[in-house]
């Protein structure tokens, strides 16, 4: 069955609002084996699989790549670009920025994208449909290129933008629908700055309030205390289950999460499995100011996701944040957000290795 065909009705419908053509170029590359892999991941980072983030939307990095790819051709229709963004992240692992995290890229979370190229020039299906649409890998495989598919913090882009109403439709937390969804996307238009780069703007003040105080809302949430815990613990995991031989950085990118899951849940050593199944089983973590004894524990920064939009004013584009105070403070919520706690669970990994197997 054709990829498309198979999807949930709601990503169907999602996927409609975003560009009322869907792309029949977009379909082969779709299809690919390497692209296909991202369907086995979750954008939720790994947090899908424990009850206490009570994530109600399965969505898939596969599915985040589609969307953001459609973003790009609604607003450019630009087929070189709009690959550009299908392929932005194809070199997810599994549990997505839990890996940066085990790469101790906490703040900045890009220690995989140096993969991208690889990944692409490494697929004789991606680089043969390339060759026959003559287009060069050089021109795809970095989407930092076009300002529209992404750019700098607090900048509006498509990959920023698709995250946002996709994680506010239940990807994260369910706070929209698809009509407000609609709403927000139908108010942006492209205008093009001083510099003569281009950047979406919103049309309306009101709309633009209320797409930042979702977006603040969710970056919060991107950091909290069960995030940060459940994305370390997930890091730890696959590095103590890397140093045991157990999986090695190809599984990560050649391996479903559904598959490390289940090596994962074999695991003995340092008491994995358990520790595993207690944080996919429990519904909350607690917090103290120093450092529990006896207690796994997590003290870490996160990326700190913020946007602050332009606006279309009688003077030109604006920040909303030089415009509105009421976006200027939900922005500043998740500015002010503290790691400095220390997150804990009721359990710990055993101090000592226990090696089941000997480690040639």
């Amino acid at each position: 069955m054709a990829y498309l065909d198979k999807i949930d009705s709601l990503i169907k419908e999602y996927y409609g609002v975003l560009s009322e053509d869907f792309p029949e170029f977009l379909i082969d590359y779709i299809e690919t084996p390497r692209m296909q892999k991202q369907d086995n991941i979750s954008c939720s980072r790994g947090l899908y699989y424990s009850k206490m983030n009570n994530i109600e939307l399965w969505y898939s990095s596969l599915e985040h790549s589609i969307a953001v790819a459609l973003v790009i051709w609604h607003f450019t229709h630009d087929k070189i670009q709009t690959l550009s963004g299908l392929f932005h992240d194809i070199s997810t692992p599994a549990f997505k920025h839990c890996i940066d995290y085990m790469n101790g890229d906490y703040e900045k979370q890009e220690s995989t994208e140096a993969f991208t190229k690889k990944l692409i020039v490494e697929s004789k299906e991606i680089m043969s449909l390339l060759k026959r649409d003559n287009i060069p890998v050089e021109k795809i495989y970095d989407y930092h290129m076009y300002p529209i598919a992404d750019n700098d913090t607090p900048m509006l882009s498509a990959d920023r933008l698709e995250y946002t109403l996709s994680n506010g439709l239940g990807q994260i937390k369910k706070i929209w629908d698809l009509d407000e969804i609609k709403k927000i996307y139908s108010d942006i238009s492209i205008v093009e700055k001083e510099d003569g780069t281009p950047e979406m703007c919103f049309n309306t003040l009101e709309i633009a309030e209320r797409f930042v105080e979702v977006m603040s809302e969710l970056s919060i949430l991107y950091m909290d205390d069960k995030a940060r815990f459940g994305m370390e613990l997930i890091a730890e995991i696959m590095k103590r289950m890397s140093e045991l031989k157990l999986i090695t950085v190809p599984d990560l990118y050649e391996l479903s999460e559904k598959e490390m899951i289940e090596k994962i849940k074999k695991c003995d050593d340092y008491n994995i499995s358990e520790c595993f199944n207690a944080w996919a089983e429990g519904t909350s973590v607690k917090t103290s100011d120093t450092k529990p004894e006896g207690k796994y524990s997590v003290n870490v920064k996160a990326k700190r996701r913020y946007i602050d939009p332009l606006v279309k004013t009688e003077d030109g584009p604006k920040r909303i944040s030089e415009i509105s105070e009421t976006a200027k403070n939900n922005i500043q919520k998740s500015l002010d957000y503290s790691f400095d706690r220390y997150v804990y669970m009721d359990f710990n990994f055993n101090d000592k290795k226990v090696l089941k197997k000997a480690i040639k």
